[in-house]
């Protein structure tokens, strides 16, 4: 099975790694990246953080060195769009005219900014932020912006309002939901990043989102809230989310669900095709539903996965562990597992010394843990919830109690 053909379609963290996987387990077969992006393939996360704040390196970080795909014998074609998949022929078609066979095809197409259409939306200055173009686009307005607006409070959002207060730039963020990051977080750590924002200088406006965005000579010069509330603006930031890349696998006929639907093995309804990544919709036991999540850890735990299983190395279904992290301004945010509805939540540490973790039950169950600056704790949960040893409410919310001694038993 590792001389089979395997074509990777997307250049981002999920397809490389597949690649990489593949090599490093033995295959020798053919394995081609078409990444319709130009650059070699890059690391995304910094865009939002490093990348942006003050002193900030502009080198983006490339996600493996210049030589990895040549020493790896691993074809790379960047700027190439896949534009068709021929699943009776397995060839993909690309924009040019030409085709490459597959024995496998796997999926990497990741997401894409969710469009926000408000009256203005068009004028220069409105700018989203998921692309090293984006990236670069939005570091030469900053360096000169004085005041920013923000659409959206969830991690990208404030991963650049954080990194705008670095340049000294009146930052507004307008969200329409009653807490930040509201989707991902418990109320209490979200209630705390609220507070925290406004200690940096953010100017946050929960329940309040964007109704229109004016200009003068065709660049944006204020926003208009929901509220009938005006705030000036050199720049506008997009932060209201992605939406999965499925076009290719809704053109060749397979199950699309919030994402390209796989099953517990991240294979899709064409056995001969699998997908990764943030495009992906799958069945997580964590969860106990169909997810889909977008995080470094979750491309690269797939794209291992996927990689055993196209070599015939892996039968048990994909069940890694869900982690993220987000850095704003001083703040590091660590999660391990998935929050949910109904779930109880004790706090350890001191939140207000800006180092503390939410371990959050269901039932008597450990289910997540978000953690601030802490990063001993993080670890202890990530121990803890790979495991599956238990962990009480009354043991979490115990400051004597060691942790970091109790995870490592397990």
């Amino acid at each position: 099975m590792g001389e089979q053909r395997v074509v990777i379609v997307g250049g981002g963290q999920a397809g490389v790694q597949v690649a990489d996987s593949l090599r490093s387990a033995g295959a020798t077969g053919p394995i081609t990246i078409v990444a319709d992006e130009a650059p070699v393939p890059y690391q995304r996360p910094p865009l939002s953080k490093d990348y942006m704040a003050k002193g900030g390196d502009p080198a983006p970080l490339p996600l493996r060195g210049g030589d990895f795909f040549a020493e790896r014998d691993i074809a790379l074609h960047t700027g190439r769009a896949v534009v068709a998949i021929d699943r009776e022929a397995r060839e993909v078609d690309l924009a040019d005219g030409s085709r490459i066979p597959y024995d496998a095809l796997v999926l990497a197409t990741g997401a894409r900014n969710r469009d926000l259409k408000v009256p203005g939306s068009d004028l220069d200055g409105v700018l989203g932020l998921r692309t090293l173009e984006d990236a670069e686009r939005l570091r030469s307005v900053v360096e000169t912006a004085r005041r920013v607006v923000v659409v959206g409070a969830g991690f990208i959002g404030l991963e650049f309002a954080a990194a705008a207060r670095s340049h000294d730039i009146e930052v507004t963020v307008l969200e329409f939901a009653e807490r930040p990051m509201g989707r991902a977080l418990t109320p209490a750590m979200s209630d705390w990043f609220a507070t925290a924002h406004g200690n940096i200088g953010v100017n946050l406006r929960l329940g309040e989102a964007i109704a229109t965005i004016e200009g003068a000579e065709g660049h944006v010069t204020h926003v208009t809230s929901t509220r009938g509330h005006t705030y000036p603006a050199d720049v506008v930031v997009m932060g209201v989310g992605v939406v999965p890349a499925t076009e290719l696998a809704l053109q060749a006929g397979l199950e699309v669900d919030n994402g390209i639907a796989v099953d517990a093995h991240l294979q899709t309804s064409d056995p001969h095709i699998w997908a990764v990544g943030d495009c992906v919709s799958f069945p997580s036991g964590h969860a106990g539903a169909r997810v889909r999540l977008e995080s470094v850890q979750n491309a690269t735990d797939q794209a291992r996965h996927v990689a055993q299983m196209i070599l015939g190395e892996e039968r048990s279904p994909y069940g890694a562990v869900p982690w993220f992290w987000s850095n704003q301004g001083p703040y590091r945010l660590q999660i391990v597992g998935l929050v949910g509805p109904g779930m109880t939540s004790v706090v350890r540490g001191d939140p207000d010394a800006n180092k503390f973790s939410v371990f959050v039950f269901d039932g008597d169950k450990l289910a997540a843990v978000e953690s601030v600056n802490s990063p001993a704790d993080h670890m202890a949960a990530r121990r803890l919830l790979e495991s599956g040893r238990g962990l009480t409410p009354q043991q979490a919310g115990d400051p004597a109690f060691d942790l970091k001694a109790y995870s490592r038993g397990a």
